[in-house]
């Protein structure tokens, strides 16, 4: 299909999220912006949270991520990421009946909030300065690998910059958040949910209405193929199961439950069981529809062997993955999907290319919407301090909130510009690798507040313990093969980040 065409359906696209930000952002003002004004239903949260939690990461790379072999000579640990969904569920159960209790009984507008009840000014502002840093760095991980899916397959057909590409998205979106903030959102992510989940059923249904195959036949194939092997019981593995887990627990509790963006969305319900609700709910979805996802990815190596496509294994990151090889191209992880979709192999029919754009899409912006929302708001509440300064006028406040709205856009820009010089096999082995650095001492401090009666001084040293962790633990995953007998830290540095961060809290504290 010629991208002149896919792109007229990219602009029809954002002309219907237009629509819907104008219709729901009437009489819209800065509560409205920061929490829906507390009247956001629970449904529509938790169908739209699926969307922000998914994004444009799960929809290329997680299917992609089916081709990562592991060691050479090694069973396929195809669906292995599904450990780390095991433990995403474990860890939305904490979010639900720990925190979010918690943040109901304080009222909290701002989750960070809770560090200042609790602590002090220091912890704060801590706590708020590494979510902003960690959504920052996640959000655009994120961007960035739809952005280049847009980019190679439709836009640099068309002659236009990346540069160009990336502004002309991020102003997209910063025209329909501009205003309405998160009771834009929660409308606009149910759509997005919804179009996103579509466009991958509908993909999984062509393939296996091409090869004449029903779902359990997939799967047979599948495990010919060694594409069906979840656990990995190599304890010194990256992979290990155990180690996978327990780590997506923990990056639940942090990516989620410590987290302005996911955390906004769910404090703007009318109560805490409806909030419960939702959570709940939402988990059981997740689990589901990321299964789909890794089916997806299985049935798209079964196409690619269908038609023709020979497979070899290459190193990419110093890993191991398999990569189909076509027309002299080697095509693996992030790119097999859009690849595939978009007609390298020359046989998929037109429509499949459109509702993989349409899809594709849909699973961008809910991540990127409630980020730059999210972190505009955490910068007004948390670094400002604008809802407590009453010598502005609600006029000023909400300059002040367009302006910080303006500054974050550009911060996208500049961070997704950066992210297209590293090369990766896999964006999302790099975000979750990146938030065991940037959510640990949130994890720490949070954890040190919840389950210690103890106080800290409010100065300082907070924020430096908070900066150490993560440099300590960067030397230790370093030197852990070498130190360890060959023993690989993994997802679990989340854990041991937190774990450091909370050590050297105890170490200032005092008895209450």
């Amino acid at each position: 299909m010629a991208p002149s065409t896919l792109l007229y359906f990219v602009i029809g696209y954002f002309l219907l999220l237009f629509i819907v930000a104008w219709y729901t952002s009437k009489n819209s003002n800065n509560e409205s912006f920061f929490i829906g004004n507390r009247n956001s239903n629970w449904m529509l949260v938790a169908f739209g949270m699926i969307g922000t939690s998914l994004s444009g990461v799960t929809f290329v790379s997680v299917p992609g991520s089916v081709g990562n072999i592991g060691k050479v000579g090694a069973i396929p640990n195809a669906l292995g990421y599904f450990q780390v969904v095991i433990g995403y569920f474990l860890g939305y159960i904490v979010v639900a009946y720990v925190l979010l209790p918690l943040y109901y009984k304080l009222n909290l507008t701002s989750i960070y909030n809770y560090l200042q009840q609790r602590f002090g000014i220091w912890a704060y502002k801590t706590g708020a300065s590494f979510f902003i840093l960690s959504r920052t760095v996640g959000a655009t991980a994120r961007l960035y690998l739809v952005i280049n899916v847009l980019h190679i397959f439709i836009l640099s057909r068309l002659n236009i910059p990346f540069w160009v590409s990336v502004a002309v998205v991020l102003i997209m979106i910063l025209l329909y958040t501009f205003k309405g903030g998160v009771k834009t959102i929660v409308y606009t992510d149910t759509l997005q949910t919804t179009l996103m989940i579509t466009g991958l059923v509908i993909c999984i249904g062509y393939i296996l209405s091409h090869l004449n195959l029903t779902v359990t036949q997939a799967v047979n194939g599948m495990e010919a193929k060694n594409l069906t092997r979840i656990f990995n019981t190599d304890i010194n593995s990256k992979g290990f199961f155990i180690k996978q887990i327990i780590g997506g627990a923990f990056i639940t509790i942090a990516m989620t439950g410590l987290d302005q963006e996911m955390m906004q969305k769910n404090i703007s319900v009318k109560n805490l069981k409806d909030s419960q609700k939702n959570m709940l709910t939402f988990s059981v979805v997740l689990v589901f529809v990321n299964l789909l996802f890794l089916l997806l990815g299985g049935l798209l190596y079964l196409y690619a062997y269908n038609q023709g496509a020979t497979f070899t294994t290459i190193l990419m990151d110093g890993q191991p993955t398999w990569a189909f090889v076509k027309d002299g191209l080697n095509i693996t992880g992030d790119n097999l999907f859009p690849s595939i979709a978009l007609g390298l192999l020359q046989t998929m029919p037109a429509f499949i290319s459109i509702i993989f754009i349409i899809a594709l899409i849909s699973a961008l912006f809910p991540s990127a919407d409630g980020a730059l929302t999210a972190l505009t708001s955490s910068f007004c509440i948390d670094i400002l301090g604008i809802k407590e300064r009453p010598d502005l006028s609600e006029k000023q406040k909400k300059r002040t909130r367009q302006t910080v709205h303006l500054v974050m856009t550009a911060i996208f820009f500049i961070s997704i510009l950066i992210f297209r010089e590293i090369n990766s096999r896999s964006i999302i082995d790099k975000i979750l690798d990146l938030a065991g650095y940037t959510y640990g001492p949130l994890l720490g401090l949070f954890a040190f507040g919840i389950l210690t009666k103890r106080n800290l001084p409010d100065n300082f040293i907070i924020a430096l313990i908070a900066l150490i962790s993560p440099v300590l633990c960067y030397l230790l995953q370093t030197n852990a093969p070498h130190l360890f007998h060959g023993y690989v830290i993994g997802i679990e540095i989340l854990i041991i980040n937190g774990l450091l961060t909370f050590m050297g809290l105890l170490t200032i504290s005092k008895k209450q």
